[in-house]
């Protein structure tokens, strides 16, 4: 095995597994890519697109033939795959994915994939995205500026897993991604998962729970009508840019979102329960001079981000 990747095999051809293709090509990588996805549909656009050369017939039979494997599916599906993955791949072969969530991941791997056996897995997790997904949607640049975590277990650690050590090729997949303009950090999976439930989780669960409210409160009537009389129209006609932003995760897909809350369930409720919390304190000092220091206080953090 050569010591930089050469086949990639990339399973889950949505926006994120076709912008990591499309960055790649983008950023001068000359060997091959073959793609699987459920859908034979987003595979295919997959394809037009550039984002990958051929498609999969065989998954297990594509990642045997492949120097990496990109994990690129919701939560479950990674799962899913480390577990299959392990009847076919060899020493010297890189699996890494792309999953919100780590711990359970890593959990997984770490049974799958042990140290000094096998083929060795780098957890990974970029933080892009869009409010929009599938293929049709990727982009070369979406990971430009971002962040790149990767959630690599100490040997002794709780999920350890066959890492960089032993397999060349971890180095290599991440100067891929500092290649596509991202800036890579490393955490402790559980810290990962921590952390991911302020600055991801707890945003989108925000921007669903507004959204869901805005269309209970303000029911639509028949969008063809142009008139002003329903509230839903007065509400589209008076929303500027902040309902628009604070709204704008309410068009995320359920499929991926589903994973997250299910496997990273007991930090997103306690950031929750924190943001409740706030919220009532907000409301019960609507008139008092408490709300000045709420606002001083996010100035200063908005001062800092």
């Amino acid at each position: 095995m050569a010591d930089s990747i050469e086949r990639i095999a990339i399973f889950g051809t949505g926006l994120i597994g076709s912008s990591v293709g499309l960055a790649l090509r983008a950023h001068g990588f000359t060997g091959s890519i073959v793609g699987w996805d459920r859908s034979s549909a987003e595979v295919e656009i997959a394809r037009e697109r550039g984002a990958i050369d051929s498609v999969a017939q065989d998954p297990l039979v594509a990642a045997e033939q492949s120097d990496c494997i990109l994990l690129a599916t919701p939560v479950f599906g990674i799962l899913e795959w480390i577990d299959r993955l392990t009847l076919v791949l060899r020493d010297g072969q890189l699996v890494t994915d792309v999953g919100s969530t780590k711990r359970q991941i890593c959990a997984c791997a770490a049974e799958a994939f042990p140290i000094g056996r096998g083929a060795c897995f780098l957890p990974g997790h970029p933080m892009a995205g869009k409010e929009v997904y599938g293929a049709a949607h990727a982009d070369a640049e979406l990971f430009r500026g971002a962040v790149w975590l990767f959630t690599p277990a100490e040997k002794n650690g709780q999920h350890a897993v066959h890492m960089e050590a032993p397999c060349l090729l971890a180095a290599d997949w991440r100067a891929w991604v500092s290649r596509f303009g991202c800036r890579t950090l490393d955490l402790d999976p559980i810290r990962h998962d921590e952390v991911c439930a302020w600055a991801s989780h707890l945003p989108q669960m925000l921007g669903t729970a507004l959204a869901a409210l805005l269309e209970d409160t303000f029911p639509d009537g028949d969008r063809r009508d142009d008139s002003l009389d329903s509230g839903a129209a007065q509400l589209r006609a008076i929303g500027g840019r902040a309902m628009h932003e604070m709204t704008r995760l309410g068009a995320s897909p359920f499929s991926m979102w589903r994973d997250i809350a299910q496997t990273n369930d007991e930090a997103i409720a306690a950031a929750l329960l924190a943001l409740e919390q706030r919220l009532a304190h907000l409301r019960e000092n609507l008139k008092q001079p408490q709300l000045r220091d709420e606002f001083d206080r996010a100035n200063r953090f908005r001062s800092r981000f």
